[in-house]
Formats: C-alpha cells, sequence, structure tokens
C-alpha cells in the first residue's frame, strides 16, 4: 500500500467509529419521539457516508492509475456469467415466494411476525415512503459495502496475510460494521459477508456479490414492509438495540 491507501484505510476507519458512536446513538436518542423521521435520518447519514467513502476511493484508485480488474470491477465471462445471472434469478424467485405468501397473511397475524424481526426491527422500513427510502439505502450498500469490503479491503491486505487472511479480515471487519444489530446480528451478518466473500473469489468479480447483495438486502425490506405496514409500531426493537450498544 502507498501512503494514500494507508490514509484511506484510516479514513474508513474513522468513519466506521463514526458510524457507531455518532450516528447510531444519534439515532437511538432520535427514536424515543419519531422512530420514523430517525431511521429515514439514519439512512441518509449511512448513504451519504458510504458514497462520499467510494467517491474518495475510486479517486485514489484513478490517481494510482490501478486497472479496475483488480478490484473486481469486472464483468465475469463465459459460463461465469451465466452462473452469476443464475444466482441473482434464483434469490428474485426465492423473495418473491416469500413475499407473495408474506402479503396474503392477515394483519391479525402479522402482529405476531414482528417479533421474528428482533432488534432488527428498529432499521426496518413501516411505511411505503420509508420502503423508498430503504430500496435506495439497499443499493448503496450492495455497491459501497462490497467496494470496500470485499474489494479495496482485500485487495489492500492481500500482500500482507494473503488473499484468504485479507478475506477473513475483510469477512470480520464487515460484521463488526454491522455491531449494531447485536450478538446474533454480528453472527448472520458475519456468516453472510462470508458467503458474498466466497463469491467474489470464485467469480473473480465484485458485480455478482454487488447485486446479490442488494437483493438480499431489498428482499428483505420488502418482507419487512408488509410485517409492519398499517400496524401500530412497538418501542422494542430500539430498546433491545439500546440495550445491546
Amino acid at each position: 500500500m502507498t501512503t494514500p491507501d494507508v490514509l484511506y484505510v484510516a479514513l474508513v476507519t474513522i468513519a466506521l467509529l463514526l458510524d457507531h458512536f455518532v450516528l447510531w446513538r444519534t439515532f437511538l436518542r432520535r427514536s424515543r419521539d419519531d422512530p420514523g423521521r430517525a431511521r429515514v435520518r439514519l439512512w441518509s447519514a449511512w448513504m451519504t457516508m458510504s458514497w462520499t467513502l467510494v467517491a474518495a476511493g475510486v479517486v485514489l484508485w484513478s490517481f494510482e492509475s490501478r486497472a479496475w480488474g483488480s478490484l473486481g470491477l469486472v464483468v465475469p465471462r463465459g459460463w461465469w456469467l451465466v452462473g452469476a445471472i443464475g444466482l441473482a434469478s434464483t434469490l428474485v424467485i426465492m423473495y418473491a415466494r416469500t413475499v407473495a405468501r408474506v402479503a396474503r397473511i392477515p394483519r391479525s397475524r402479522r402482529t405476531r411476525l414482528q417479533n421474528q424481526f428482533g432488534e432488527l426491527a428498529a432499521v426496518l422500513p413501516h411505511t411505503r415512503s420509508e420502503l423508498r427510502w430503504f430500496v435506495a439505502l439497499s443499493l448503496t450498500a450492495g455497491f459501497c459495502e462490497e467496494f470496500l469490503f470485499r474489494g479495496y479491503l482485500i485487495w489492500a491486505f492481500r500482500p500482507l496475510l494473503g488473499l484468504w487472511g485479507a478475506a477473513a479480515l475483510s469477512v470480520v471487519v464487515f460484521a463488526a460494521a454491522h455491531a449494531y444489530q447485536g450478538p446474533k446480528g454480528v453472527l448472520s451478518t458475519g456468516i453472510l459477508g462470508g458467503l458474498f466473500t466466497l463469491v467474489v473469489l470464485l467469480f473473480g468479480s465484485l458485480l455478482p456479490a454487488i447485486a446479490l447483495h442488494a437483493l438480499v438486502d431489498i428482499g428483505q425490506g420488502l418482507v419487512a414492509w408488509l410485517v409492519f405496514r398499517d400496524l401500530p409500531e412497538e418501542g422494542g426493537g430500539v430498546a433491545a438495540l439500546r440495550e445491546s450498544t
């Protein structure tokens, strides 16, 4: 890594700390009065920070005249492309079936489904307007988090730790960045991050992981909206998150 790379890694680290110790705690405080507005503000801050980090990374990469292929920003070739499209299509079909099933559940039964989201309920969409914001957040997370964690982070630490060591580090950092979800959320996020990492290493490209990441987040948000819409919001989700931080 060059000196600008070290500074960029430091910038990403500062941003993650800012997220956990400032943005998240601000969200918890605001949620006491207006959970919906607090969610939108948090999502806006996340998107702004994510795209700012990616923009800085793109400028650095261009300044160093590096090939985008070494970052994984290439289209898979041949059967790898077919396989990537197949994975994305399978995921879409799975979520479509889930969405169709949840959409048919009557309101009286949906109340009991809220508990299945646990601590994540506090940061998932509850209204149609919030769903639109969440889709934008999901697309942001799909591209930006893959660029940072599966792209740049693996590239930066590969000379020091080797490919698998850098990949393992990226999974750990990715999971830690979602510490607001509590221990179970960190574990599930780590597993998901591990799967995305395997996709990147297998296909030799960030693009399939970007698509899968965005689809997973959008699917989760859509299912949550179908469950929470038209139901009174309970404070349990925010309270549980507050206790876990």
